[in-house]
C-alpha cells in the first residue's frame, strides 16, 4: 500500500482553513496523500502547493460538474499546466485527474439539466443508457487525455463511477469510486481484485465511504438520499438513528481489505462537508447522511468523528 488519503473539498474556503485542514490530514489522521477538489484553479493549486510543502503526495482534481464540455475542458488545460509546475519542484509527488464520474457531473454524455437529474436517470437505466455512456464516454476522454497530457507530464487518472468502463489504456493508473452496499456486497472483493490485476495498472479507489447511522453500510454512496432535499430546511425522512460507528466499521473493513488486496491505495471520502451540519435535533442532523470524517457543527467548527480516530488508528499501524 503506497497511498493512504482522503479526499478535500476546497471551495469557497479560506486559505488559513484548508491549511489549517491540510496540517490535521498529515499529522493526526496520518495520510500520506490528499486527493484536492475544487472548481476554482488559483485555490486548487494554492492548497497543492501547501500540501506538498508539508509532505503529503497530491491528487489534483478539478471540478466541473454542470459545467459545459468545452468550459471542463479549458479548464483542465489550466489546471493541467500549472500542476506541471508543481511536478517539476516536487517530482513524483503530483498526480493529475482528468475528472470525475463524467458520465453525470458533465452535461452531454446522459440527458439531463443538472448532475443531480442525470445521476437518478443512470440509477434507473443504467441498462438502457450503458452503451451511450461508454459511447460518449470514450469520446469525451479521448479529447481530455490530449488536453493533460500535453500540459502535464506527470501521472494522470480519471476518477470512474462503478458503472463507467474507461479504457485505461489511456491512463497511467486505475481509479474508481467504489462503493460497497447491500447490492454489492458478495461481489465487491471480485470486482476490486479485477480492477487491481486485470489492467496491468496501479489502482486506487478514488472514493468509498457511507454515513453514520443504522444501516448506512447497506446503503454506501446512497447513504445522503434519507434527507429530503426539497423541505426547508433540508430535513431527515424517517428514522435513522445517528450511529457514527457503523461509519467507522465500513471504512477501517474495507481499508483493510484493500491492505490484504495490495492495492496501490485509497481516498476516503472525505474529510468535511459543511453543508452537512450536525445538530442535536436528529430530523436536522444532516451530517448523519454525509460522509466526512469531521463533522460540521452549527458554530462553523469540526469535531473528528469516530471515523476519523478509527482511520488514524489504522494509518498509525501502517507507519
Amino acid at each position: 500500500m503506497n497511498i493512504r488519503g482522503i479526499s478535500y473539498l476546497v471551495d469557497e474556503m479560506a486559505l488559513e482553513d484548508i491549511q489549517r485542514g491540510l496540517t490535521i490530514i498529515a499529522e493526526d489522521l496520518q495520510c500520506n496523500a490528499v486527493m484536492l477538489i475544487c472548481r476554482d484553479t488559483t485555490q486548487l493549486i494554492l492548497a497543492a502547493r501547501f500540501a506538498l510543502d508539508i509532505g503529503l503526495n497530491v491528487y489534483l482534481r478539478p471540478d466541473a460538474t454542470d459545467r459545459t464540455q468545452s468550459w471542463m475542458l479549458a479548464n483542465l488545460a489550466e489546471v493541467a499546466e500549472a500542476a506541471e509546475t508543481l511536478r517539476r519542484h516536487h517530482p513524483d509527488r503530483v498526480t493529475l485527474l482528468v475528472g470525475s464520474e463524467f458520465s453525470h457531473t458533465v452535461p452531454g454524455v446522459v440527458p439531463g439539466p443538472k448532475s443531480f437529474a442525470r445521476l437518478w436517470l443512470i440509477i434507473r437505466y443504467r441498462r438502457v443508457l450503458r452503451r451511450r455512456i461508454d459511447r460518449r464516454l470514450h469520446k469525451l476522454l479521448t479529447r481530455t487525455v490530449a488536453v493533460a497530457r500535453h500540459r502535464f507530464h506527470g501521472p494522470i487518472t480519471y476518477s470512474a463511477a462503478a458503472w463507467e468502463n474507461p479504457d485505461w489504456s489511456a491512463f497511467d493508473l486505475v481509479a474508481v469510486s467504489l462503493y460497497r452496499a447491500a447490492r454489492n456486497h458478495s461481489t465487491y472483493g471480485d470486482r476490486l481484485h479485477a480492477l487491481a490485476h486485470d489492467h496491468g495498472k496501479p489502482m486506487v479507489v478514488s472514493e468509498f465511504g457511507c454515513g453514520a447511522f443504522t444501516a448506512a453500510d447497506q446503503r454506501g454512496a446512497g447513504s445522503f438520499q434519507i434527507v429530503d432535499w426539497f423541505a426547508n430546511p433540508a430535513r431527515i425522512r424517517g428514522d435513522h438513528p445517528r450511529d457514527e460507528s457503523v461509519q467507522a466499521r465500513y471504512l477501517t473493513e474495507l481499508i483493510d481489505l484493500y491492505n490484504a488486496e495490495g492495492i496501490h491505495g485509497y481516498f476516503v471520502f472525505t474529510f468535511t462537508m459543511p453543508d452537512f451540519v450536525h445538530r442535536a435535533d436528529p430530523q436536522f442532523d444532516l451530517d448523519k447522511a454525509g460522509f466526512a470524517v469531521m463533522a460540521a457543527l452549527e458554530d462553523g467548527t469540526y469535531r473528528p468523528k469516530q471515523a476519523f480516530r478509527a482511520i488514524a488508528d489504522r494509518h498509525n499501524g501502517a507507519t
